[in-house]
Order: structure tokens, then sequence, then C-alpha cells
């Protein structure tokens, strides 16, 4: 773990903070261009593949969500077993080794989940004109998740060993690699075969490939990453550290299908309102989950400052840790909020046409709910920051049953009242995600708050 030098404890800790969370911030941000590629390519094939590949990444998307949130559960403990420092090496590697175990395990469950995805997007009321082809698309996209993953892990790795800006600089090589490979194998250029649709999903596994040879490369390359040998005596198993990601990583999974959840019907109740209201939900979503990547990546960063801190037993650096990254998510969401209140038709220009008549009416709705956005911007930042730190503690657990009931006994219980027993409408079910986000964050910062008195610093 790198460390900063200055005199002043909090100075030396927001600064350690920064420079880990800066670049985790980035590759997220960057992350988001990588899926934002699939679909500048794809839409110029008609509305059917386009509908086909939005239906597919749905569901791909949340299973790589919940994988990787259940793998990522090896940072808190990497980051402890660097804390305590003795056998470190060793106790690193088995972890990572676990978590690639898992990641084998997820995918493959994973795989045979995508191989029914026509049958599954008929279970849904999906139209055969457009299940058929997401099926396909989805069994030939399946083979990119085990690689996905598998870079999660590794990227967990680096960053918590103190070099965050390998995986920046491997996403950003993910946006080239993707965007060439869907120019090749959509459009057929490069002497490659035109395979259309198809084609996105072969430049998605070939991306995923590159990336984790990138990894690889990058930790063989590096002299204080190779040292751990995370991919010796990958054979051997290590069944209660594996445990112990399973204790951690369910939980973390549950989070991430309670809020994935919330906002994922929060598009079918706008979708029964209207579709002007539906289609400025999802813009504005869309611009709400962008300006989230930077307090995730900071989340992410506590997690680790706050685990290394556990770990070697320093209760009061790991408070120092916990309020860094929460005071630098609140600054964050303090100017995106702004940004959003200040100038949003600005913003909403780079996804839609803001002076055509036909957008109108999406974009008045638009603007609607990204005044509240900006609102709960403030709480969203909050409560990843939290739930970052807690993770740091190794708690999970507590925090999965507060996110369910803020996500869905306030937060969806609302939407649903105020959507379709009020007049607010699009808007009611907007301050109904706003409620969640509100209750789950003060929630997560009163648990944060009373750690000592709850017993959570107890390596």
């Amino acid at each position: 773990m790198a460390q900063a030098t200055s005199s002043s404890p909090w100075r030396s800790e927001m600064g350690a903070m920064l420079w880990l969370a800066a670049p985790l911030a980035a590759a997220n941000l960057l992350q988001m261009a990588v899926y934002a590629v699939d679909v500048i390519f794809v839409a110029r094939l008609g509305q059917i593949p386009l509908a086909a590949a939005s239906l597919s990444t749905t569901l791909f998307g949340l299973m790589m969500w919940c994988f990787s949130a259940l793998t990522g559960a090896v940072a808190p403990l990497i980051a402890a077993e660097l804390g305590r420092g003795r056998h470190a090496v060793r106790e690193v590697r088995r972890s990572v080794r676990m978590a690639l175990w898992l990641t084998v395990l997820c995918g493959v469950f994973g795989m045979v989940v995508c191989r029914f995805g026509e049958e599954i997007m008929l279970a849904t009321g999906q139209d055969p004109a457009v299940a058929a082809p997401a099926g396909a698309f989805l069994a030939l996209l399946s083979w990119s998740m085990i690689p996905q993953i598998a870079c999660n892990v590794l990227r967990t790795f680096v960053a918590a060993l103190g070099r965050p800006m390998f995986a920046m600089a491997i996403t950003a090589l993910a946006i080239a690699v993707n965007a060439l490979g869907n120019y090749a194998f959509v459009f057929g250029h490069f002497g490659a075969p035109a395979l259309g649709l198809q084609g996105s999903a072969i430049s998605t596994i070939l991306t995923a490939l590159v990336t984790l040879a990138a990894y690889l490369l990058a930790i063989r390359s590096d002299r204080k990453l190779r040292r751990y040998h995370i991919l010796g005596r990958w054979w051997r198993s290590e069944w209660s550290r594996f445990r112990e990601i399973l204790a951690i990583g369910l939980p973390i999974a549950a989070i991430v299908i309670a809020e994935g959840g919330l906002f994922s019907s929060a598009a079918f109740l706008m979708g029964l309102i209207g579709p002007a209201q539906l289609a400025g939900h999802a813009v504005a979503l869309q611009i709400a989950a962008f300006a989230f990547q930077v307090p995730f990546g900071v989340g992410q960063a506590a997690t680790i400052r706050v685990g290394f801190h556990f770990g070697a037993g320093d209760h009061q650096a790991a408070g120092r840790a916990g309020w860094s990254g929460l005071i630098v998510a609140f600054l964050f969401a303090f100017v995106a909020a702004a940004a959003m209140v200040a100038f949003p038709r600005t913003i909403l220009s780079a996804y839609v046409d803001v002076d055509a008549p036909a957008n109108a009416a999406m974009l008045g709705f638009a603007v609607q709910y990204l005044v509240i956005a900006a609102a709960f911007q403030l709480f969203d930042g909050t409560q990843a920051a939290a739930a970052g730190a807690l993770r740091g503690l190794q708690d999970t657990r507590v925090p999965m049953a507060l996110a369910l009931f803020g996500y869905w006994i306030a937060g969806f219980g609302t939407a649903v009242v105020l959507g379709f027993a009020t007049p607010l409408s699009g808007v009611g079910v907007w301050i109904g995600l706003a409620m969640g986000l509100v209750v789950v964050s003060v929630l997560l910062l009163w648990r944060w708050n009373r750690r000592e008195v709850l017993g959570l610093l107890r390596s």
C-alpha cells in the first residue's frame, strides 16, 4: 500500500485516498465508455438488433454486477492481509486464488443461464422477433463472462497493491479494442466478415480476453506485483478462505441486486405512465449513473484503505480512512448536483437534440427528473462511500438488511404510492428513488459512525 508522507495524519490519509480513488473512478468512467461503444455500433443495425442487444445486456449486466460484487469481496481480505503484514504474500495469494476459483464457478453458472436467454425473454413477454436474436446474442456473449469476472479480481489485486493506474490504463485500452472489434466484425472491415449483432458479441469476447492478458502482463512486468505469484499452485484449494469470500461477498451481491432491481423496476413503472416519461427517465438515469461512477470508485478505495488499517489493528487510522472517503464522495456529489441544477439542458444535449420539437415532451420530463437526481446525488455518494468503508471492516450482512429495507420498503413503496396514487406521476417515481437512497445512506452512515459501539472493529 502506498503511503503519503505528510506529517498530518488527516492530510496524509486524504492524500492516500485521492491517489487511490482517482484512477479507480476514472476506470469506472472508462468502463461505461466501453459499454457505450457497443450501443453506438449496434444502433446502426436497426431497431430490432438494438432492442435485442439492450435486453441481452440488461440480463448479462445484472449477472456481471452480482458476480463482480461477489468476487470483489476479496478486496477487504487482501487489504487486511497487507495491513497485518505477517505472511502477507502467502495470504494474499490464497485470497486471489480462491477468488479466481469463484470466478470460474460464477462464470459457468452465468453461461448456463445465458443458454436459456430466448426462453427467459419469451417468459417475460418480449416480442418473439426480438427474443430470438437476443437469445443467440446472449449465448455468444456468455463466453466473455469468465474473463470479465477474472479481470475484476485482478483489478482489485493491483489496486490494493498500490497500482490503481494499471486499472485505468487497461480500461482505456479496452475501449480501443472494443471499438476496433465492433468496426471489424459488425460491418465487415479489415477483411473480417460482416456478422451484424453477433459481431458485437465477438468484439466483447476479444476485448475481455485482451483485457485479461493485459492485466496478467502488467502483473508479470511489475516487480512488486510479480512477487505474489498469484497463479502459483492454482490447483490448490483453500476452502476456509473460499468460505470467507462467500461470507463477505454474498451480502454485497444482494445489495447490488436490491439497488439494481429498484432502478430497473422504476423503468417498468415509468413505462406504465407513458412513453415520453419513460424516455426522459432513461436519459436522466443514464446521466445519474455516469456521475455515480466517481463516488463508486471512492467507495472502492475506501474499502481498501479502511481494510488495510483494520488488518493492522489501527482503529483511529481506519476511522480517518472511512471519513476521508465520505468527504471526497460528498464533495464530488455536491459538484455534480450543482451542475445538474445549473445546466440541465446543456448536460442533456450530450444525449439528445434539445432543440428538436419531437423531443420537447421527453426533454421536459428529463429536466424535472434531473433536478431530483441532483438532490439524491449527495445521498447516493454518501451511501457508496459508507458501504465501501463498512466493507473494509468486513461488515456486509447488516448493511445488506439495511439496503433491502431502504430500497424496497422505503424507496419502491414511495415510488408506487406517489407515482400512481397522486398527481405527481413520474416525478413521484423519482421521489421514491430518492427516498430509497436517502434512507440507505442515513442508515449506513449511522452504522459507520457507531462502528466502535457496535463492535465492528474487532478483527
